[in-house]
């Protein structure tokens, strides 16, 4: 009797053909991410830095580019690892299998011009304005955004450059990096980026990134982002802003509106301040919140009431539940903060204690991943702020 195997009809054989290029430039290839950074590209900024090998090694300038990408791809294999990765479907071909030291030499010769002027290559919005997710009415809706999480080996070199943070016990034990983004919302494409060390204010690094940014824009930052001198600037590039405050600004109240938001100024920019009610849901079911205030210079009332409340999640750093638009490049422009000690005069009073309401409970540790976002823009709310008073001086005969 034939014996019959559930296994033997679940196996299903696929024969997949790759295209590489010929000889010993085989290994410079990264999979599908070649058509976004095609070899003619990478031809062009090695010539344009004069990067190119002057007679053909067995380790062409053109494979040290894709290999030193496929490292940031991943970066726990390591030299070896990542080079196997690369030609673990070209057997056959008889490609050289350089020592780590090789690589090391490789990457040496190539330089940090070069990914630079790569990255400014292909830096800018990754979608067209109609597609979805990507555009708040005729607005880009970009965002800054950075950390200080990556790590670099402890050599005298970048201690030299980069210092080291302080922590609980003194300070910590390997040399950070401090990175700072501008980032299309919609897509998470990069439009720049600057870095360095920690001990240049987030906003320093922030202001090197307004270049970037015109009049088709609006900027969505955090509380971190809300100090007067730094909108001032941002409003000065012609972009919009919606922005968090910080819980203890007190931004004066020029004119009361019918929506309940107001009318203030920041910086000296004219922006109204709305409140927003925010209750954020994890996958466990546990839920936090509370109730925030932004300022924008979307200033009429009327046509930006309904939209504001969508893009409050944005300005919190919650990324999950955005849509992802489809990549659809359009023409790409060419292509780096300590918070202040304190705010500007005139932007915060020096009344009371702050309420309840404005100080929302931090994200709980169970929240792994947000699975939705609520957000409602409050009708009326009490002013915590100083309204604008009159000085009279009154004149004394001596």
């Amino acid at each position: 009797m034939r014996v019959q195997s559930a296994i033997s009809t679940a196996v299903v054989t696929i024969t997949k053909t790759i295209t590489v290029a010929a000889g010993v430039f085989a290994p410079g290839h990264l999979g599908e991410l070649t058509q976004v950074i095609p070899f003619e590209l990478v031809d062009g900024v090695l010539a344009d830095t004069r990067a190119a090998q002057r007679r053909l090694r067995l380790l062409p300038s053109r494979v040290g580019v894709y290999f030193v990408l496929a490292l940031g791809l991943f970066p726990g294999k390591g030299y070896r690892g990542v080079w196997a990765g690369l030609t673990a479907a070209l057997d056959g071909l008889g490609l050289a299998v350089p020592s780590p030291k090789a690589l090391r030499d490789l990457r040496r010769r190539l330089g940090a011009g070069l990914f630079r002027l790569l990255f400014e290559a292909l830096a800018g919005p990754a979608a067209w304005p109609r597609t979805p997710g990507v555009c708040f009415g005729r607005y880009r809706t970009v965002s800054f955004d950075g950390c200080k999480t990556i790590k670099v080996p402890d050599t005298a070199r970048n201690r030299a450059w980069l210092g080291k943070m302080n922590a609980a016990l003194g300070e910590t034990g390997y040399p950070v990096i401090q990175l700072m983004t501008l980032v299309e919302t919609g897509t998470r494409a990069l439009l720049g980026a600057v870095f360095g060390a920690t001990a240049v204010s987030e906003l320093d690094w922030a202001r090197q990134l307004l270049h970037l940014l015109d009049e088709t824009m609006l900027v969505l930052a955090d509380r971190g982002f809300d100090a007067g001198a730094f909108l001032a600037e941002l409003a000065a590039t012609r972009a919009q802003f919606l922005v968090r405050l910080t819980s203890t600004r007190r931004p004066p109240v020029l004119r009361d509106l019918p929506d309940g938001s107001f009318l203030s100024l920041i910086g000296g920019i004219k922006v109204r301040i709305i409140t927003a009610q925010v209750t954020v849901t994890c996958h466990d079911g546990t839920s936090y919140g509370g109730t925030w205030r932004l300022a924008t210079t979307l200033l009429d009332h009327r046509i930006y009431r309904r939209g504001a409340g969508r893009l409050v999640p944005r300005t919190m750093g919650a990324r999950d539940h955005l849509p992802r638009a489809a990549p659809h490049p359009p023409a790409r422009p060419g292509a780096a903060l300590l918070r202040p000690a304190g705010p500007p005069p005139g932007d915060v009073g020096a009344a009371g204690p702050v309420p309840g309401w404005m100080t929302p409970p931090g994200k709980p540790r169970t929240c792994l991943r947000i699975t939705k976002i609520t957000t409602t823009i409050r009708e009326a709310q009490p002013h915590v702020a100083t309204r604008r008073q009159q000085c009279v001086t009154t004149a004394r005969s001596p």
